[in-house]
């Protein structure tokens, strides 16, 4: 009989234990709000685990009390991994560039950082909790709700809160045992499997490898009649359709200057260095980002292959190259050994976001092309990174961002009137305007104004203009438009096209013919932890090795 009571006893005291989830109620139902409009990249199982364990009876209020504090930094971290913002690995990483960014620059990305609006929905959400909870036992309606999710989670490939459009993004499904991924054998790159985990990947991995095949052939030896001429290519940092677009500036006169624009052209990468390695390294295919890192062959160099039939190697830039050892790196992995163009007696035009000078490129393309009509070499082929369009760029003496509208009217003027002084020149130059990436000016749901750490579409699509400067033959007014997708392939095809000059002699140039079946790659992007791909017209994003999920449109 004894021995009964105590064991009904030890149940009433484990019974006692249950809390509910108190002010941990709110965190989830904040969670839900921000799903429901899609700003989360949840993980419904991970939340269940964290619930039941803070649900789980303890009979002590020290130990209940001990949980709730141990629950706080698991509580955070659980709430980031949730959320789209890039892993710590990928912040330590960039740490030491952080380091140098000045004062005024982070307190405007902080600034960015914050969403007022949500802040205020946020505050409404709790007033409207604590007035409900006088009533209503709201832990069993958050549990419920967490089940549910876990449920419709593992029954589909995807869940909607909402039941219309998909406001969270679909994860993709694995394969059953009994279903097959579905391959195309005739076009490795057939999109028509369903956009599975495991298909995504597989598609992936076919892309790398068919890539691994192109290389674009150079000749030998120039021919005989060959006419010599000079290639310029302008690599602009922060310049996307979408930034274009954003700032209307479509109509500028500048996209009237080209003889053919690559309407439809991926970057590849939302970062400096990557973008400089693979315009470097464009003659052959693309490849994974780590592979940017690693030896190549030699045929990959686009201004190595350049250099072997004659064109003296250039480099030029509006800035020193040093932070986050950009310079380097294109010496490094990109095999471009030119020595920088002076930059002395250039006045400085704006400050860049860490402190640095940013030189005037008006004066730095007149530079160029003063030497150039010096020069004793026929042929070069020049390199020119500039970068007065990054973020967090001021005006001089001044600690506030400048506004980007004003600066990229500013650019395409200068590029507008040097293409005009060209003309004048006489010279023969193959002009390749080609930016690294976006500024993303716009933001979406994944990533605020600024944050390139995933290279989003609206990132990647960047506006690339070709002009030949100095031909016999008459501009046609209007630039050809390739809307094929391309990417960096597409240039070194292009370069090798033109390669003996003649486009430059010829009476009249079909720009369709010289355009004809240029090299087309599918939509991917990438930066170290991050993976786009276009899939069925759709893009989807693998963060950190993880599952591939759809991109919050």
């Amino acid at each position: 009989m004894h021995h009964h009571t105590h064991d009904s006893a030890s149940s009433t005291l484990l019974w006692n234990g249950w809390r509910g989830l108190g002010g941990w109620n709110f965190y989830f139902l904040l969670k839900f709000g921000l799903l429901w409009y899609g700003y989360l990249n949840f993980h419904a199982l991970t939340n269940l685990v964290f619930l039941a364990w803070l649900l789980f009876p303890l009979p002590s209020l020290r130990l209940h009390r001990l949980r709730n504090g141990l629950s706080i930094p698991l509580s955070i971290a659980l709430f980031w991994h949730d959320t789209w913002l890039p892993g710590m690995h990928s912040l330590l990483s960039q740490g030491d560039q952080l380091a140098g960014f000045s004062g005024a620059y982070l307190l405007d990305l902080t600034n960015r950082f914050i969403n007022w609006q949500m802040i205020g929905a946020a505050f409404v959400l709790l007033v409207l909790y604590l007035f409900v909870s006088q009533w209503v036992r709201i832990s069993v309606l958050v549990s419920l709700m967490l089940i549910w999710l876990n449920v419709m989670n593992f029954a589909g490939p995807s869940f909607a809160l909402l039941p219309t459009k998909a406001a969270t993004p679909e994860v993709a499904r694995n394969v059953a045992p009994g279903e097959k991924a579905v391959v195309n054998s005739s076009d490795p790159l057939d999109q028509s499997a369903p956009p599975s985990s495991a298909n995504l990947t597989a598609w992936l991995n076919r892309f790398y490898d068919s890539e691994r095949q192109r290389v674009t052939e150079f000749p030998a030896a120039l021919p005989a009649d060959s006419q010599p001429f000079d290639i310029l290519i302008v690599n602009i940092c922060s310049l996307a359709w979408s930034d274009v677009d954003s700032a209307q500036l479509r109509n500028h006169p500048l996209w009237q200057h080209f003889d053919i624009v690559l309407n439809n052209y991926n970057s590849a990468t939302g970062y400096s260095g990557p973008a400089g390695l693979r315009l470097l390294r464009a003659s052959c295919g693309q490849t994974s980002h780590s592979d940017l890192y690693k030896p190549t062959d030699q045929r990959c160099y686009l201004f190595d292959n350049l250099a072997k039939l004659g064109f003296k190697q250039q480099l030029m830039m509006d800035h020193t190259g040093v932070f986050g050892g950009y310079l380097k790196e294109l010496r490094d992995y990109g095999d471009l050994q030119a020595p920088l163009m002076s930059q002395v007696g250039i006045a400085p035009a704006l400050t860049s976001f860490e402190g640095s000078t940013v030189f005037n490129d008006a004066q730095l393309m007149q530079r160029w092309l003063d030497e150039r009509s010096k020069s004793n070499d026929a042929r070069s082929a020049t390199f020119y990174n500039l970068i007065p369009l990054h973020d967090g760029t001021r005006e001089l003496g001044s600690s506030q961002t400048a506004a980007w509208k004003p600066r990229a009217q500013q650019l395409f003027n200068q590029l507008d009137s040097f293409l005009n002084n060209l003309e004048k020149s006489g010279r023969r130059v193959m002009v390749v305007v080609v930016p690294e990436h976006g500024a993303a000016l716009q933001g979406d749901k994944m990533q605020m104004s600024g944050l390139r750490d995933i290279p989003s579409p609206s990132i990647t699509h960047v506006p690339v203009g070709i002009k030949f400067v100095g031909m016999k033959a008459p501009h046609q007014g209007q630039p050809l438009t390739i809307d094929t997708p391309t990417s960096l392939q597409a240039i070194s095809a292009l370069v090798s096209r033109v390669i003996d000059g003649q486009v430059f002699n010829a009476p009249n140039v079909n720009m369709s013919a010289l355009t004809d079946n240029l090299p087309q790659t599918p939509v991917v992007s990438e930066n170290d932890n991050a993976v786009v791909v276009m899939y069925q017209g759709k893009p989807w994003i693998r963060l950190n090795g993880g599952d591939w999920v759809a991109y919050p449109q």
